[in-house]
């Protein structure tokens, strides 16, 4: 398993991430804990999680369970040295979340301090903010994305106390380092320049999609995460599965995220589904299976710091551990880029 360096901290971890957004939802306790220790086994050793995870669906009921499932397996096990461990910070909106409260100053000691009761640790590895409080083009939310009424001045005030707060987070030891998720190139190079101002940690990496089917990163963000050394945790590399192939022909398996959340999250739409043939087609010829040939198509990436996947089952787990050492020819990633002009936003 390769490694790489998240952005400027020193903090190393392999190039794949093992999501965890189903434990304790759709996933039972006992079966994410065997994916810890299969994940572990293949040589992976970054996990990402969220305060508000099990999703599909959120609930009030189900918030923090899935940090609760992972602390579990620390207590039992023993092996915190062993993994790196990301988690997230809610941003605000979501009424299942404390009322849909916003991200503060105020707020990140105490979210903080629930995530590591859960997690059953003195300290998390990565802690970031989930999504911006003045909000964004992610979540399939860009075709109607407006920013014109964003206050330059509010947010600047916010990004300073938040950095601040983090900081001292920091200086107790309870964070390692700080990253973002589902922000935007401005946003990113804004949070760089204050830290770098003496305001609080430098961001380190961004959580935002990104599959063959979602290239919104590769332009003004790439540009910005190379330039200010901020390395993308890509999520949803497989699409919520549509990269699979499950999805064609109108099936919808059993148990599947599409039969919890028949939309995909806005992601099925009329134009993804010939697509996701173009993209099996590129498969096909190649003798490569599409589920593998979609993540090492993310790792190769100049801009990756890791690939965060997911399984609800372990023989999915162990179908995506099989292929985690594929490289993809110089031929296969220019007939993915010609797949792509053809087919540029299908969602």
């Amino acid at each position: 398993m390769r490694k790489t360096q998240l952005g400027r901290t020193g903090i190393s971890v392999s190039n794949y991430c093992l999501g965890s957004m189903t434990w304790g939802n759709q996933t039972e306790t006992e079966d994410a804990h065997r994916q810890i220790d299969s994940a572990l086994a293949a040589g992976i050793d970054f996990i990402d999680t969220a305060e508000m995870y099990p999703v599909n669906p959120v609930r009030a009921s189900t918030v923090g369970r899935t940090e609760r499932v992972i602390g579990l397996w620390l207590e039992k096990t023993g092996k915190r040295g062993d993994v790196v461990i990301a988690s997230k910070h809610s941003g605000g909106g979501n009424r299942n979340i404390r009322d849909g409260a916003p991200i503060t100053a105020k707020s990140i000691p105490t979210v903080v301090e629930g995530s590591l009761r859960r997690l059953k640790t003195d300290y998390i590895d990565l802690y970031q903010f989930h999504w911006p409080n003045r909000g964004s083009y992610h979540f399939r939310q860009i075709w109607d994305y407006d920013p014109s009424g964003q206050n330059r001045e509010e947010t600047m005030a916010h990004m300073v106390e938040t950095l601040e707060a983090l900081q001292k987070e920091v200086d107790r030891g309870t964070i390692r380092a700080f990253g973002l998720s589902n922000e935007s190139a401005w946003g990113t190079t804004q949070w760089a320049r204050l830290a770098e101002a003496g305001h609080g940690p430098r961001v380190a990496t961004i959580q935002n999609e990104y599959s063959l089917l979602c290239r919104q990163f590769d332009s003004d963000l790439a540009e910005a995460c190379l330039n200010e050394d901020v390395g993308l945790l890509a999520y949803s590399p497989l699409a919520a599965g549509l990269l699979t192939g499950k999805y064609q022909g109108g099936a919808v398996p059993e148990a599947s995220r599409m039969s919890l959340v028949p939309e995909l999250g806005g992601r099925k739409t009329e134009r993804v589904f010939p697509a996701v043939d173009a993209y099996l087609a590129v498969a096909k010829a190649h003798g490569l299976d599409p589920v593998h040939m979609a993540l090492a198509w993310c790792a190769q990436r100049p801009f990756m710091a890791s690939v965060i996947f997911g399984a609800t089952t372990q023989p999915q787990l162990d179908h995506i551990l099989a292929g985690l050492e594929l490289h993809l020819s110089d031929e296969v990633m220019k007939e993915l880029d010609t797949v792509h002009r053809s087919h540029p936003m299908p969602f």
